[in-house]
């Protein structure tokens, strides 16, 4: 059974207008798998309408054998889907503290989660008294990335996660992003631009281009292209 199930997926923001235009992908348990596509491709409406925020006009998304569209985007989150998504959006003025505390609202045993987490983000541990808005642009990614895995969720989508990050922390987010997949047992859907993360990360890869899938390969064959690289993602 597929962990996410997404068919002939069509979405927008105007009635008149789709930015998906029949989307289909596959994710197995455990699995990491990247979307990549240039800035209007689609990636960014597609986690929106997986994780409730935007409706879908026409197809479908099954969560480990469950249909989940339509479904309300808290609902989505308790089923088991964090979506953290570009910009961060942490919380600013709330303490490292705070946000965790946030992000692991609905979980039973947010105390155990949260030591847990911070095995894994051990700077945070650091931080946990200081204001969010006060930490690096890598260290706020860090904290985003955890109030996400503070539900415990099976699938985790990340948009952009390297996004304004130097290249020594995107570095480090991808050992990051490895470890969070050995240690917690997450299935990852990454959304990039950055070739570099996608690689080093996903062991598929799926490309956007205009709301429609054009690509489907091993992530070593995608980005081993120079040819796909400059076509589709400029």
């Amino acid at each position: 059974m597929a962990a996410l199930e997404v068919r002939n997926l069509v979405a927008g923001y105007t009635p008149k207008v789709d930015v998906l235009n029949g989307v289909s992908l596959e994710l197995e348990k455990g699995e990491a798998v990247a979307v990549l596509g240039a800035n209007g491709a689609g990636k960014t409406t597609l986690l929106r309408v997986v994780s409730g925020l935007l409706p879908a006009r026409r197809g479908s998304i099954g969560l480990f054998g469950e249909e989940i569209a339509g479904t309300p985007a808290h609902r989505i989150a308790l089923s088991g889907v964090a979506h953290v998504p570009e910009g961060r959006q942490i919380f600013v003025r709330q303490t490292v503290s705070e946000n965790l505390q946030l992000g692991g609202m609905e979980s039973q045993q947010q105390d155990e989660r949260r030591e847990q987490l911070l095995q894994v983000f051990p700077a945070l541990g650091e931080k946990l008294s200081q204001h969010a808005g006060e930490l690096s642009g890598g260290q706020q990614q860090m904290l985003a990335i955890a109030r996400g895995l503070m539900s415990s969720p099976a699938l985790l989508m990340l948009d952009e996660p390297s996004l304004g990050l130097s290249p020594k922390l995107v570095d480090e987010l991808a050992e990051l992003l490895h470890r969070i997949r050995a240690d917690l047992g997450v299935t990852l859907l990454l959304v990039e631009q950055n070739a570099a993360v996608a690689a080093r990360v996903a062991d598929r890869a799926y490309v956007l281009r205009l709301g429609n899938v054009v690509l489907e390969e091993s992530a070593d064959e995608i980005l081993g292209s120079e040819d796909v690289l400059s076509a589709y993602l400029g």
